[in-house]
């Protein structure tokens, strides 16, 4: 196996699929990935070195000094399948390798699914389609062979009949072939004015899809919130274009900022950024000392100012909070 390929373990895995997604429009593929490896209590068995395949894009400043090169992480996880079916083999990435260095990044992928016998790979990623933000999304499929297709009919989906799927979520399936591993991508729709926005409803078609292939359960509720709350924050957006132009008085400064607010933290963060940050205010909340931990991390991201009323209420005794509320 490769040198930049290290696997902390080797787990027996049965008739595994492997499912891999990386960052891409409206963080569809890999919202829907991360979601998916917390439900399934997913075990981290290998990483992926980064040197060989990124380039570093800029510096991060703590305190007023320049940090040390850091670099995308890639890892392998695992999920035994109860029903002795088909196991799971997950592939997060943060980034997108540089351009030039995908396939060789796709052919590491690949070989770990070569020592596992994966006989399936699995994609996600976006379908930018002229839809409503407010419609259902739908999901997209093509695969490595007509015999496959085939099979998808069975399935609530669309078949893409040409086009391009850019980045590793697409070449990933291209190397798969070219190695003799089938190849399945699954898209969920977004609309084409909202391709740089979060968009949770896309990564929910794109489960209950995968979930009925899988033949497995999932509590997708906390998809389902998030999904309502960035379609009102779209509404609100599509409201104040509509009634800014028309109506008598200007918009105040305060409605602007709640808007900017709202939409800044669903553009801003990569979905792995938001739930670090998550994480780490539930800790905080137990234990304050993770809160410098916390801010460094808002400060790294430059969101400190969206979080701000969330931080300063860690630091208020009980007895405040319920005067404030």
């Amino acid at each position: 196996m490769h040198k930049d390929i290290i696997l902390i373990k080797k787990p027996e895995l049965e008739s595994p699929y492997l499912i891999a997604s990386l960052p891409g429009m409206g963080e569809v593929g890999i919202k829907a990935i991360t979601f998916l490896k917390d439900k399934l209590n997913a075990e981290e068995f290998g990483i992926l070195l980064p040197k060989n395949y990124f380039n570093p894009v800029g510096a991060w400043i703590d305190k007023g000094i320049i940090q040390p090169t850091q670099l995308p992480q890639s890892r392998f996880y695992y999920w035994k399948n109860p029903k002795r079916t088909n196991d799971l083999i997950l592939f997060i990435s943060e980034a997108q390798p540089a351009l030039e260095k995908g396939y060789a990044f796709a052919e590491r992928v690949i070989e770990v699914a070569k020592e596992f016998k994966v006989k399936r790979i699995f994609t996600f990623a976006a379908m930018p389609q002229p839809i409503d933000h407010t419609q259902e999304a739908e999901v997209w499929v093509t695969a490595t062979s007509p015999r496959i297709l085939e099979e998808l009919k069975n399935y609530k989906v669309k078949f893409m009949n040409s086009g391009q799927i850019a980045g590793l979520n697409g070449l990933l399936l291209s190397v798969a072939k070219d190695k003799n591993i089938e190849g399945v991508c699954l898209l969920g729709e977004i609309p084409l004015y909202a391709i740089q926005i979060e968009n949770p409803k896309a990564s929910l078609a794109i489960l209950e899809v995968m979930c009925e292939i899988l033949d497995i359960e999932i509590d997708l509720t906390e998809l389902i919130n998030r999904a309502r709350f960035v379609e009102e924050e779209i509404e609100k957006l599509v409201e104040y274009l509509k009634t800014g132009m028309t109506r008598d008085e200007e918009i105040t400064d305060e409605e602007i900022e709640k808007l900017k607010k709202g939409l800044s933290s669903l553009t801003k963060l990569p979905k792995s950024a938001q739930e670090k940050i998550e994480k780490l205010f539930e800790e905080a909340k137990k234990d304050i000392s993770k809160a410098n931990e916390l801010k460094k991390e808002l400060d790294r991201w430059n969101v400190y100012k969206e979080y701000e009323d969330r931080f300063l209420d860690l630091f208020k005794k009980p007895k405040q909070k319920e005067e404030n509320a």
